[in-house]
């Protein structure tokens, strides 16, 4: 949706397809993170952003072992005009993204149309063939852009191998009544032998993330919803009665974690592949929706200009890749870190992790030092910033 709105912008010629006849899909990436939200401010799209319905966290913090808060990441010490993670349903920003793409002559959105498959001629993939309320049809376009996530179909059409890299954990997630005066809930996972939980305080509710061993998904739902809400409790006692309101496994949405990347390419001739579709994140972070929404940026910048003078080289979208790879090798690398360091151990059934008790000394000593995984997280490495010929003023709703 992001370079969708960019490309009309600059005045290409965009169709975007969204298989659903909404948006409405539960417990997507709902994290916005300061480099996103400058993106949208950059866009002229702050007021209308700002507008939603939203949560803010300023701050990472985990217990020090005597009680105490300690300050792990530090957004207001960022150097950025949102120093926030901002909670915002997912929805919310894709509904934003459509009505600012329906006021450019040159942006299609067709809702409730699948692509099915990709129309080659000679080796080029020259469109897409998709099913949409109409029945079956074909659109014809100079480049074809996979942005369809981790199981997606232009990538596996397009014939690009992508590298699995070792996962420990998937994820249940589900959502808690949260009180309105109950805000003292961290983000840093609360972590027990054999389990490890997240919680995202929303606005009238808590998303919970628990992370369990990869492939346990089907035991822990055998042996039963009263042991399930027993473990829960067991992380969160101070919930035990919102905990009770669960009443079936309907409730609790399954993740099958993935964390992998496109082998050498992430293009083929006419089509290329970006956001999940070329590098599936872990939630650990909750990353993964900044770095496709800095691959669509980054993507726009390079080939709008390219697009409007007529089909673009396999040059031209290999250059895509060279501005993205780095950033995210590089991002997945700290995600593999925590899961060998961190998530893995803890799920296999090793000791609570704690904070070792030198760190906390040296960030309470030089609490600045929060500002450096702030950064990492919120603002990411290689952020792009919006091209000048999308940028707006703000307008108001």
């Amino acid at each position: 949706m992001i370079l969708g709105l960019l490309l009309a912008r600059a005045g290409v010629e965009v169709t975007v397809f969204e298989k659903h006849g909404d948006f409405l899909r539960d417990f997507r990436g709902d994290t916005v993170h300061p480099s996103t939200m400058r993106t949208l401010d950059q866009m002229g799209l702050w007021p209308q952003f700002d507008a939603l319905t939203q949560s803010r966290i300023t701050e990472f913090a985990a217990d020090d072992g005597t009680g105490h808060p300690v300050k792990i990441a530090d957004f207001t010490r960022l150097r950025m005009p949102h120093k926030y993670i901002s909670m915002v349903p997912q929805w919310d920003l894709l509904n934003l993204l459509a009505e600012a793409s329906a006021k450019e002559p040159t942006h299609t959105l067709r809702m409730d149309t699948e692509v099915t498959g990709l129309l080659s001629e000679g080796g080029t993939v020259v469109g897409v063939r998709y099913q949409g309320p109409d029945g079956p049809g074909e659109l014809r376009a100079d480049l074809t852009v996979g942005c369809d996530g981790r199981w997606s179909l232009v990538r596996r059409e397009a014939g690009l191998s992508v590298h699995d890299f070792p996962i420990s954990f998937d994820t249940l997630w589900f959502r808690l009544p949260r009180a309105e005066t109950d805000d003292g809930y961290s983000l840093f996972p609360r972590t027990m032998p054999g389990k490890a939980m997240v919680i995202i305080p929303r606005e009238g509710y808590l998303q919970i993330a628990l992370l369990i061993a990869k492939g346990s998904n089907d035991a822990i739902r055998a042996a039963g919803l009263p042991a399930f809400l027993d473990d829960l409790k067991s992380l969160l006692p101070e919930a035990s009665d919102a905990i009770d309101t669960i009443e079936s496994f309907d409730e609790i949405q399954f993740l099958d974690v993935k964390l992998n990347r496109l082998q050498r390419r992430w293009h083929a001739d006419g089509v290329l592949c970006i956001g999940d579709a070329a590098h599936a994140m872990s939630p650990a972070g909750g990353v993964g929706i900044n770095v496709a929404v800095q691959d669509g940026v980054a993507t726009a910048r390079l080939l709008a200009q390219k697009l409007l003078r007529g089909p673009v080289t396999g040059k031209d979208l290999a250059a895509v890749r060279r501005r993205r790879i780095v950033p995210t090798a590089l991002t997945q690398a700290l995600q593999m870190v925590l899961d060998r360091r961190l998530f893995g151990p803890v799920v296999r059934g090793a000791a609570a992790v704690a904070i070792p008790p030198g760190l906390i000394r040296t960030v309470r000593r030089f609490p600045w030092l929060a500002a450096i995984p702030a950064y990492l997280i919120g603002v990411g490495i290689r952020a792009e910033q919006a091209p000048d010929f999308a940028r707006r003023p703000p307008t108001q709703r």
